[in-house]
């Protein structure tokens, strides 16, 4: 059967976060505070053990006191932020404005890199009249990223966790976004990283391809090599 819809994750999948260390510098800099760098190597590597990065490197261990929190995450912003700052707060930093500061520099679209491929194929997809969504568990509006980078005018539908109340793997999510896309299950395939979270597409009739979540440099071509585009009718 023809595609004629393709569902996209967006971390790991479209777009990369950027690394741990290049956030927490971002921040320093901009705040004008500065580390010497041992102490700036030891936050690095401490933040990234908390997993206090979303879409960075997961939590090593999620403290007790956050666990509910933790759990509920990509189901509204304030859950979203209350998880993450409070794992980066499992870190001493020197400037307690600083916790915030990384929570928000994360939303930035410069915090954010499009995969080689992923403007192209998009791109493919809508010459091939193909309708394209992004399907995300997350707690924030993602399309300013979108914008930024040029590549809003490409997606048709976002479906958002913290829009819809529910996260991946759970079917209604995307049954929600193949609705809105005006495509039966059957017609769309679904893109992502998460072995777990995207395989819940299937339950619903869709077609679930899979993508390595690794760094840009490290992927140029991931997104192209799933066959998505030239089917256009």
């Amino acid at each position: 059967m023809r595609i004629k819809g393709v569902l996209f994750d967006f971390s790991g999948t479209l777009f990369r976060i950027e690394s741990v260390d290049a956030w927490l510098r971002a921040v320093l800099d901009a705040r004008g505070t500065v580390l010497a760098q041992a102490d700036f190597e030891r936050c690095a590597r401490r933040l990234a053990e908390a997993g206090a990065l979303p879409g960075g490197p997961i939590p090593e261990r999620i403290p007790p006191s956050l666990a509910a929190v933790w759990a509920g995450r990509d189901s509204s912003a304030q859950l979203h932020r209350e998880a993450y700052s409070g794992l980066a707060r499992q870190v001493a930093l020197p400037d307690p404005g600083l916790y915030d500061a990384l929570y928000d520099r994360h939303m930035s679209p410069a915090a954010w890199r499009p995969y080689p491929d992923a403007a192209e194929v998009l791109r493919s997809l809508r010459r091939d009249g193909t309708a394209v969504g992004v399907v995300s568990n997350i707690g924030w509006d993602l399309r300013p990223v979108f914008r930024a980078h040029g590549l809003d005018e490409l997606i048709d539908v976002y479906v958002l966790s913290c829009e819809h109340g529910v996260r991946k793997p759970d079917p209604g999510l995307f049954r929600t976004a193949c609705s809105l896309l005006g495509c039966a299950p059957a017609e769309v395939v679904m893109v992502g990283d998460d072995r777990h979270a995207d395989a819940g597409a299937a339950a619903v009739g869709c077609d679930v391809r899979f993508v390595d979540h690794l760094p840009v440099t490290e992927r140029p071509d991931g997104l192209r090599a799933l066959g998505l585009t030239g089917h256009g009718g």
